[in-house]
């Protein structure tokens, strides 16, 4: 476990809105001792209005986000960093999931000629962990956490978007990959939970891509 632990530095944790994505990354961190990358979902100043009205608002969105992705990403790059472990809650990668949702025509083809300019020089994790959820639990924890921008969100929208991050990490495979079923997993407010969690991350003989499917009866 101490090899495998020292191999991974770099980890990115990815779900749908309301997987958990940052509760996981902010319990890893702490745990690791890691350094904390949180997306800045709250500076895009056209996000609340996308909530409202997709088609309109969807282009500024996206490219708001993607230029702020990447300077994010370069800040990654910065060597004081890989002195320690890493841990994020977003791939640069998801910016495609909902560049193809929300895009199309002349926009998605505008956005297309920039996303490969970026992606080059973005760094890659060492293990991406993608939180599965249904769609009944991503609301309810939407639901919970209250946050004003995200009370628009519709259930047929979290619906498209968990078939989009399904099939995006159907066919990912630019790096290793543990996939988590969390419908009915607490990593959050059950300690248990999260312990197994972590030592399947760092567990020696971990394939390149997992399922990990608990088992949380009784």
């Amino acid at each position: 476990m101490d090899n495998k632990l020292s191999s991974i530095k770099y980890i990115a944790i990815e779900g749908v809105i309301g997987a958990g994505k940052s509760s996981l990354a902010n319990l890893l961190a702490s745990k690791l001792g890691a350094n904390l990358v949180l997306e800045e979902f709250e500076l895009n100043p056209f996000l609340e209005k996308f909530y409202d009205d997709r088609k309109r608002y969807a282009f500024q969105t996206q490219m708001f986000f993607l230029i702020n992705r990447f300077k994010q990403q370069q800040q990654i790059m910065q060597p004081n960093l890989f002195l320690n472990y890493i841990v994020s809650d977003y791939i640069f990668d998801k910016d495609r999931i909902f560049a193809y949702l929300n895009l199309s025509g002349e926009e998605l083809k505008l956005y297309e000629t920039i996303f490969p300019l970026l992606e080059r020089d973005v760094p890659k994790p060492d293990l991406v962990i993608f939180l599965q959820s249904s769609t009944d639990r991503l609301l309810q924890n939407i639901k919970k956490r209250d946050r004003k921008i995200e009370k628009s969100l519709s259930m047929n929208y979290l619906d498209e978007l968990s078939n989009a991050y399904n099939s995006f990490f159907f066919k990912y495979n630019k790096t290793p990959l543990l996939i988590v079923n969390t419908s009915e997993f607490d990593f959050v407010n059950n300690q248990t939970h999260f312990d197994e969690l972590y030592n399947q991350i760092f567990r020696a003989d971990r394939g390149f891509i997992e399922y990990f499917n608990p088992d949380v009866r009784g």
